[in-house]
Parts: C-alpha cells; sequence; structure tokens
C-alpha cells in the first residue's frame, strides 16, 4: 500500500479507538503508528490493543509501527482541603512539602524535588497554564508564590515550572515496569517523557538496546538548550507541543517547531510534531481553520510526522479526525508551495554516507524515476534517504521486521521485508519485482536502486545502480 502523501499519521489509541474493528478503520483512513498511552489504561489493555494491531497488520500485509509513550515524572498539586480553591490575581499563596493539608490557606505539592530546585523569581504553571505564579520566598517545607493569573484549583492539577531544572528521576518505577511490559509486547518505538538534558537518555539507551527506537519528547525549555546533544542520542524526536507551549512563550513554540525540525533533518533522525493538531475534533466532525493551518504548517516545515492525541483516544469523530489530517496533508504536499519549502530547507551532504544518499536522491529525481528503493538492514540508509525529502516514492528493503515496522514512522517510507538470502544481481531482480507490485511500474520506466557491496553489510551502502522495468 503506498498513501498519497509522504508525511506518516500516528494516532493515539484509547476509549474511542481500541475495538479492533475501529484500529482498521483507523488504519484504512490513514494511520501509519499506533501510540499507546502509558498514562492511561493498564498492561491487559495495552497487550489486547497490540494484539489487535499485529492481527490487522498481518492481515492488510503492510508494517504498522506502534509507540509506547511512557508517562514519566509528572509534578502534580497533592489533595486540597475542600477539594477546589480560587486564587485571586495579586494573592499570595503557600505550598506546603505535604500530600495534603487541612489548613484551607495552603497549597500541597508533594515534589521534594520541587523544593529543593526552586528559587525566588521562578514561575509555577497550573493547570495546563491556566494559573500562573511566581516564587517569593521559600524554605525547606513551604513556599511562598504571588498570583500572576488566577482561577479555580482542584486536587491533582499538573503543575509546570518553566524556570526551574529539576532533578527528577528519568524513569519512575511505573516507567521501568512499562518499558519491560512494551518491550516483551514487541513495540517499535518508546518516547521518553520530560527529557530535560541529554544525559537523561543514558539510564534508557541500555535498557531499550536495539529492541525498539527511542523517541524523546521535547516538551521542556531546558531540552532546548542541548537539544543537538538530545538529538544525537535519541533515534527520533516528538515535539511535544502541550507542555513546551505551557512552560516557553506560546509565540515561540512556532519558531521553536521549525528549528528543531530542520535539525532532525539534518541530523537525519524522525521528527513528530504533536499535541492539539485537530483539538477540536474531540467534539466537531471538522476542524478549525487554524487548525488546518496549523498541520499544514508542520508539513511544508518538512516534519515526519504528525499526530493525534485526544482527537482519536477519546473524541468523538476518531476516524473523521484521520480522513481529515490526511487530506491535509496530500493537499499540502500538492501545492506548489510545498516543493518550494521542502528545497529551500534542505542541507548539504555532510559525510559520505550523507552524501551517498544525497546523489541517489538527486539522481532518481533528475531522471524521472518511478521510484527509489533502498536496501537498508538498519534503517539508516532509508533515514538518510528520507532526509533529503525526494519528490519520488522511497521503498525501503530490509531484513528485520523491527526495522520495517519503524518505517511507518519515516517521510516517505514504504517497506518490504526480504527474507531470502540475495547476491547483487538478485537483489535488482527483486527491487525491480517488489517495486512494481508497490507502484504499478510501467515497462521501461526507470528506477534507482541504494545497496552496498558486499552486499547485505550494514553500514556499507555504497553502490547506486539504475534500472528498467520489463
Amino acid at each position: 500500500m503506498i498513501r498519497n502523501r509522504r508525511a506518516k499519521i500516528i494516532a493515539t489509541v484509547g476509549p474511542a479507538s481500541a475495538a479492533p474493528s475501529m484500529l482498521r478503520s483507523l488504519f484504512n483512513k490513514g494511520v501509519d503508528t499506533f501510540r499507546l498511552n502509558f498514562s492511561h489504561g493498564d498492561h491487559t489493555g495495552h497487550a489486547d490493543v497490540i494484539r489487535a494491531i499485529r492481527a490487522l497488520e498481518s492481515e492488510v500485509g503492510v508494517p504498522i509501527g506502534i509507540l509506547q509513550d511512557l508517562q514519566g515524572p509528572k509534578i502534580r498539586l497533592g489533595r486540597l482541603a475542600g477539594g477546589c480553591r480560587v486564587l485571586n490575581r495579586h494573592e499570595h499563596v503557600t505550598f506546603a512539602r505535604a500530600e495534603t493539608t487541612d489548613d484551607i490557606a495552603e497549597l500541597p505539592l508533594p515534589h521534594d524535588e520541587v523544593f529543593c530546585a526552586v528559587e525566588p523569581g521562578h514561575r509555577l504553571f497550573i493547570d495546563d497554564g491556566r494559573v500562573r505564579l511566581r516564587v517569593v520566598s521559600k524554605t525547606a517545607d513551604r513556599i511562598e508564590a504571588e498570583v500572576l493569573e488566577g482561577g479555580t484549583l482542584s486536587d491533582r492539577k499538573g503543575v509546570n515550572l518553566p524556570d526551574t531544572v529539576l532533578n527528577l528521576p528519568v524513569l519512575t518505577k511505573k516507567d521501568r515496569a512499562d518499558l519491560a511490559f512494551g518491550l516483551s509486547q514487541g513495540v517499535d518505538w518508546v518516547a521518553l517523557s520530560f527529557v530535560q538534558r541529554a544525559t537523561d537518555l543514558d539510564e534508557i539507551l541500555p535498557l531499550i538496546r536495539d529492541r525498539a527506537g527511542l523517541i524523546s519528547k521535547i516538551e521542556k525549555p531546558s531540552a532546548l538548550d542541548e537539544i543537538e546533544a538530545i538529538v544525537a542520542k535519541s533515534d527520533a524526536i516528538m515535539i511535544a507541543r502541550g507542555d513546551l507551549g505551557v512552560e516557553i512563550p506560546t509565540e515561540d513554540v512556532p519558531g521553536r517547531q521549525k528549528d528543531i525540525i530542520a535539525l532532525c533533518r539534518r541530523a537525519c533522525r524522525p521528527v513528530i510534531v504533536a499535541t492539539q493538531m485537530l483539538e477540536s475534533m474531540t467534539a466537531s466532525p471538522t476542524p478549525t481553520r487554524a487548525e488546518a493551518s496549523d498541520v499544514a504548517t508542520a508539513i511544508y516545515d518538512g516534519t515526519d510526522a504528525v499526530m493525534l492525541s485526544a482527537e482519536s483516544a477519546t473524541g468523538a469523530f476518531p476516524a473523521e479526525a484521520v480522513e481529515v489530517m490526511d487530506l491535509i496533508i496530500q493537499r499540502t504536499e500538492a501545492h506548489n508551495a510545498y516543493a518550494r519549502s521542502i528545497a529551500a530547507t534542505r542541507e548539504p551532504a555532510t559525510d559520505p554516507a550523507d552524501a551517498i544518499a544525497d546523489t541517489g536522491a538527486t539522481l532518481a529525481c533528475a531522471l524521472a524515476a518511478r521510484c527509489l528503493v533502498a536496501y537498508s538492514m538498519s534503517g539508516a540508509t532509508a533515514h538518510r534517504v528520507a532526509a533529503r525529502r525526494p519528490a519520488l516514492p522511497l521503498i525501503v528493503v530490509t531484513r528485520d521486521v523491527r526495522v520495517s515496522r519503524r518505517m511507518a514512522l519515516l517521510w516517505g517510507a514504504r517497506s518490504v521485508l526480504e527474507t531470502a538470502a540475495l547476491d547483487y544481481d538478485s537483489m535488482v531482480s527483486m527491487a525491480r519485482e517488489e517495486s512494481a507490485n508497490l507502484i504499478e511500474a510501467a515497462a521501461g520506466e526507470t528506477f534507482v536502486i541504494l545497496a552496498g557491496v558486499p552486499f547485505g553489510q550494514t553500514g556499507s551502502t555504497n553502490n547506486i545502480r539504475v534500472a528498467t522495468y520489463r
């Protein structure tokens, strides 16, 4: 199956979409990778969804990606006396280092790391930034803060600290249990939440090894300070604009999005734009014009994938949301400004492997080839070719089913699983046969092959071949 677009769609599975029939509908509407949010649900429910996705994959004969999103260390208020509290602008309030308090004048904040790291002048945002405060003073177990923007608070509301680098565990006890479960179930990607520094990845990488790709979620201002090092250590990046948009000025988010996408393309790392893309479609069968423009902007920027969250997990119109996103991507990629935008942001090759991928993509486009076939044992060659954003189908042939499924996140890539041991000549024949089946090529049309000699060795891509369909 070759979809009529290059950018991929990720859909979050939840109560609205967990049924096998709905998963099939979402795939048919355009989903390439399914996200399982481990902030919700239990292992039994997630296992049922994974089985259903793999059954669907077997039925349709197309690799489908599964992304496990770990919850991470979330800062929340404790239980308030009376259950809620109204804060007024310029009011001074006290946070107590406790899970709960009987004093209605105090807000419980049961996180030792906050009291250790926060300093006067730092800001605290509560309930997705709806309520905002600035720290005036602190002691070992009390924080006094002034209300900048008031509102009503209730138990367990989330707290963001945009000015504070917290000494949080990279993986909570729950995350470790969830990760072990996800890897045992064969998830293709693991997303790490609230990454603050590049060193945060050192704990999880040995646990994952090569069993899944690691996605770093960029949602903290401190991560932006080390973004190049984080990208270098990650297999992919997710721009999680929900929390990021709370912790940095809203007007800075679009520019940061462009910067991160450009950096990921230079580094040949897939990049995902996520959160609130079609938010109104949780309750409406159509999006706002602004939401359509937001999705289109991410596509013009050159993102590999766009993601649906509540729209597909708990919304009333999950299939419609996928269909709308698919149509927006198609129309954007077909617009003449898209090719100009992609070409203008293309970076020069920086090393021999990039140069081979760049030359192969450039040659295929110059010859008006029907497609480009990349033999890629580890997926690295496919990533390099996709980073060039060539205007023709990219078909990735690999021996590893895990690599094949990860291609469901990569811009423009469709994978074919190779099961027979091939030499160079039979490799060309297989490329011709498999690509012709996927794209309905006509006799006499050309295609370009990227492969390595000696054939079948990881990291050996050194050969570009122009071939013809018969």
